[in-house]
């Protein structure tokens, strides 16, 4: 078993429960995480289709996070994390609710960067039928926090990236320097997949050439068309979030452990555990110096962090 702590990780995807699991909504009276634990999730189900129940605050459990940003800080000095990337998750009910089954609040993260020193980072999130007040939020926390990257769920608003309403958003990024990232692939929860296809991100690809694009959760299953994605532009990454490290696919592997893929994607956890996800990847059968670039090195690019 390699040493957590010699690898220096980035974590690009997380959410507000690995710092304030205290502040954080249960989604899971929502219609479609309900569903969500009889299908894709239901490993984490009891035998009556609930969620199990996770003691609080200890490292490691699935879903479970933390109650304090210093006991998040405290796992990450722990398993060698140098940075987590938390974003206030805005997700939208496209079917059954008809309103937000997820809207985190911006505060708790801007506490959290300060609190941390920078080592937690904060992520903005965009709701397309409000336009103008997300546009107004993610220039606020940027200027007063310095969140420093937006993730949206593009699936849960039933809309593809390439839909006109996340225009405005991808201009706004590249207006203040920061980067974008989104689902790709299927949705875990009962919401339109066809819409996560990667390839619907080539327009965005090629109309914003200098925006920084992570196309988010693997692709899965359109394995393929997320690697053409990223090998083709320069400025479109990938992360593996949302699915455990010894379950990615093996196309998916091959690329990454490529030179075609080592440089372009991104190691993030998606609140499954800030142990056993770094575990299980670097017990992949991958090169070493793929540990340390999918680790470490490409998101200090993506993000930018090198100029501070």
């Amino acid at each position: 078993m390699s040493n957590l702590n010699d690898y220096p990780t980035i974590d690009i995807m997380n959410h507000l429960r690995e710092i304030r699991s205290d502040l954080a909504t249960v989604p899971f009276e929502y219609r479609e995480f309900q569903i969500m634990l009889r299908t894709t999730f239901k490993s984490l189900a009891d035998e009556s289709g609930r969620r199990k129940e996770v003691k609080e605050g200890e490292a490691g459990d699935t879903l479970a996070g933390h109650r304090s940003v210093a006991a998040c800080l405290a796992s990450m000095d722990e398993y060698g994390y140098e940075q987590v990337s938390v974003c206030a998750t805005k997700m939208w009910s496209y079917y059954y609710h008809r309103d937000f089954i997820l809207n985190s609040p911006v505060e708790p993260i801007g506490e959290a960067i300060r609190e941390s020193g920078g080592r937690i980072m904060g992520a903005a999130s965009y709701d397309p039928f409000r336009i103008s007040e997300s546009l107004r939020e993610i220039e606020h926390v940027v200027r007063e926090y310095g969140f420093n990257y937006v993730w949206f769920h593009p699936l849960s608003y039933g809309l593809p990236p390439n839909d006109r309403r996340f225009y405005p958003l991808y201009a706004k990024c590249v207006e203040l320097d920061i980067a974008v990232g989104f689902q790709v692939g299927h949705s875990a929860e009962v919401l339109p997949s066809d819409c996560g296809r990667p390839m619907l991100a080539d327009d965005v690809a090629i109309e914003f050439p200098d925006l920084r694009i992570n196309l988010s959760h693997t692709g899965w299953p359109w394995v393929d068309e997320w690697c053409s994605m990223l090998w083709r532009h320069p400025n479109v990454y990938g992360d593996i979030s949302g699915y455990f490290p010894k379950g990615l696919d093996d196309r998916l592997v091959k690329f990454m452990d490529s030179g075609r893929g080592r440089d372009k994607v991104l190691f993030g956890t998606n609140g499954l555990g800030l142990r056993r996800c770094k575990e299980e990847f670097l017990q992949l059968d991958i090169a070493e110096s793929t540990k340390r670039k999918v680790l470490y090195d490409n998101a200090r690019r993506f993000l930018a962090l090198d100029r501070g």
